[in-house]
């Protein structure tokens, strides 16, 4: 592994992002589990990835899928043991795979033995100093304490039997603690401490942005907060403070072998203030969401490439490309659905893949899943559908397990006599199956694996610079030294450029003769130029 040997591997790592509930399920209860990750590695490695993120298999009722947190240092039985995780970590390492888990520190479970003891005290006890216990508002204290909402919808704040109310930017089944009380941060560091022993090689921080508030926690003063998250000013995000959290957390990661790295999970209004994160006392990593937010378009494309590497650069890093995750309509679909959504999703694989920096790929986008936006109401998981009393369809339609093999649904998630899969699988992805893609020319699983193989061979992929070539108003191109070339069509229609050079990789057919490229509407194509 190219990345795997230097010491700063993160730089143009390919991290794979597996939603442990819905990759593969190996007890027949109809939930992926880490023994499932285990028995499905071969697939990560055979795509050729660096690291893999696990999403929470922690203790919890699962109240938002694991990331209400009830114990940070266990598995949950629903997906297995500890005994699970330190084989599943031996056998990744084995295979060259580095593994990230998610830490949640925003908040915990309302089950946490910490939330527990909180809501025992009195208030004023330092036990409710864990949290953001505040009295309310009005003459008997019957209103919140102020007009922040929840990121799931209606009010951010629950009244407890005693007056005062908690504080949970998510659900009221997700506390938020007080990352102002040392006792927490001392805890968190015990944390990432126990996972470190075990020998992961980092940690993706949900909700990075959020840990520290406003010391007023002042109204907004506005309706419809949730639109604001990542493009506004927010008393309760991107706080300063929560810098001096990860100049703690990066010397605890210092402290170990191995370069283990920090990835946020962060909002921020601008390219820079998201590079903030990233500084060089801080964490290693951040989520750039700006290309997943980014309409199809060359003129915006280029903007936030141009943006994001120039901000990241400024601080010495570089930056994060992702076009889906968990909690996100998936790229086909955001792209158009159907044959165009899945020509437009292939291409922006092929650009991120060869722009500088690290790529994350979430479980499924190499097989060009789509969103499965027909699933019943009585199937349907995320409280973002409760909370809303079901205007919103919430994120389980991006969640549906992956299909592995087999002519009947689910495709081999589980085993041959297991329940049905937590959420349903289409029986048209039959033809989308790992075992169809593997031996389809041209399918996308066989596209990424192409694509990945050649980003580790080629000298001029992973870290380092790039420039643009002019192009027409649809089109973007740049080269990489030494000898490399992208062009995509953002257009319809086909265009013909003048970019010499053998033809590495493409997302869809091209021509290439005489140092020119005929390339097809929505489509992407690599270049030898060497």
């Amino acid at each position: 592994m190219t990345s795997s040997v230097t010491d700063e591997w993160w730089r143009e790592a390919v991290i794979y992002q597996v939603y442990v509930r819905s990759f593969a399920d190996t007890d027949g209860d109809g939930v992926g589990d880490l023994a499932g990750v285990r028995s499905r590695l071969s697939h990560l490695v055979e795509l050729g990835v660096d690291a893999v993120w696990l999403t929470p298999f922690y203790p919890s009722p699962m109240a938002d899928g694991g990331y209400d947190v009830a114990d940070y240092q266990g598995v949950d039985p629903l997906f297995g043991t500890v005994r699970d995780f330190d084989a599943l970590l031996d056998e990744a390492h084995r295979s060259g795979v580095r593994v990230l888990v998610d830490i949640v520190p925003n908040h915990t479970s309302e089950q946490h033995a910490w939330f527990r003891a909180a809501l025992g005290a009195p208030p004023g006890d330092p036990a409710r100093d864990w949290y953001m216990f505040r009295d309310g508002r009005g003459e008997n204290g019957e209103l919140p304490p102020n007009d922040w909402e929840s990121i799931f919808g209606g009010p951010a704040w629950t009244r407890v039997d005693d007056g005062q109310w908690y504080l949970h930017l998510f659900s009221p089944e997700q506390p938020d603690l007080n990352w102002r009380n040392p006792e927490v941060r001392s805890a968190f560091a015990d944390i990432l401490r126990f996972w470190l022993d075990r020998g992961v090689d980092g940690f993706r921080i949900d909700v990075a942005h959020g840990m520290i508030k406003h010391p007023e926690l002042p109204d907004t003063g506005m309706e419809h907060q949730i639109g604001l998250l990542g493009h506004g000013d927010l008393p309760y995000f991107d706080q300063d403070e929560v810098h001096e959290i990860y100049r703690e957390w990066r010397k605890l990661l210092d402290s170990y072998p191995g370069a283990r790295i920090g990835v946020a999970e962060a909002w921020a209004s601008t390219s820079e203030r998201l590079a903030r994160y990233v500084r060089p006392d801080e964490l290693h990593q951040a989520f750039n969401f700006a290309l997943l937010e980014s309409e199809w378009s060359a003129k915006l494309f280029r903007g936030v490439v141009d943006a994001s590497m120039q901000a990241t650069g400024a601080v010495g890093a570089t930056t994060t490309w992702v076009l889906g995750n968990h909690d996100v309509q998936r790229p086909v679909t955001r792209y158009g659905d159907g044959e165009q959504g899945l020509r437009r999703a292939r291409a922006a694989a092929l650009l991120t893949l060869a722009l500088p920096g690290s790529v994350y790929i979430y479980q499924g986008e190499e097989l060009g899943l789509s969103e499965v936006v027909d699933l019943p109401d009585e199937v349907r998981q995320d409280p973002i559908w409760t909370r809303s009393g079901g205007t919103d369809p919430g994120r389980d339609g991006c969640r549906i397990p992956i299909p592995w093999e087999g002519a009947q649904a689910p495709f081999g998630f589980g085993p041959a006599d297991s329940v049905a899969s937590w959420l349903p699988v289409p029986e048209s992805w039959e033809s989308m199956s790992v075992a169809v893609q593997r031996d389809t020319d041209g399918s996308t699983l066989r596209l990424y694996q192409h694509a990945l193989a050649l980003r580790r061979e080629h000298a001029a992929l992973g870290d380092g610079t790039m420039r643009w070539l002019s192009t027409p108003d649809d089109v973007l191109a740049f080269t990489r030294d030494p000898g490399f070339a992208l062009a995509m069509n953002f257009g319809a229609d086909p265009v013909e450029l003048e970019v010499p050079g053998r033809v590495l990789c493409a997302s869809g057919p091209v021509e290439a003769a005489d140092g020119r490229v005929v390339l097809p509407g929505e489509t992407a194509v690599w270049l030898d130029r060497s």
